[in-house]
């Protein structure tokens, strides 16, 4: 493996933590940072949101602040890179303590990245959630 490949690999992976880091501390600027302006996210599969980064930032201000706390964790990430693009894949562990719920919520699935290499570093322009199961939800 060459060093451009490490090194691309390392900033993916960093990328991947700063989202998860943006949406457990609820920091909107800093999920901006992980998107290109035109980005369009898929969050479908969990019944929330999909649209644009704006649109998605604005309904995850209106309605994350619900969930007193969730923490991501990352895993398992496989990058197919071809020069200034990337599909990525990665596994996500999350869990989280919902509004009315006794005890924690858990779910996991994967992420669908489509990267491309900006001026300011890898930045997605796409994801898709795809949430595989949820545990202790609502209504289970």
């Amino acid at each position: 493996m060459d060093d451009r490949r490490v090194g691309d690999e390392l900033d993916i992976a960093a990328l991947l933590h700063r989202y998860a880091r943006a949406v457990d501390t609820k920091d909107w600027e800093l999920y901006r940072s992980v998107f290109t302006d035109d980005a369009h996210i898929d969050y479908s599969s969990a019944g929330a949101v999909v649209g644009s980064r704006d649109e998605v930032v604005d309904w995850f201000a209106a309605n994350f602040g619900v969930i007193a706390w969730s923490l991501h964790h990352i895993t398992n990430i496989e990058s197919d890179i071809s020069g200034d693009s990337a599909q990525v894949r990665a596994m996500f562990y999350n869990p989280m303590q919902l509004p009315g719920m006794t005890e924690p919520s858990f779910c996991g699935g994967y992420y669908h990245h489509e990267l491309v290499r900006t001026p300011d570093g890898w930045r997605s322009r796409r994801l898709r959630e795809e949430n595989v199961w949820f545990a202790n939800g609502p209504g289970q």
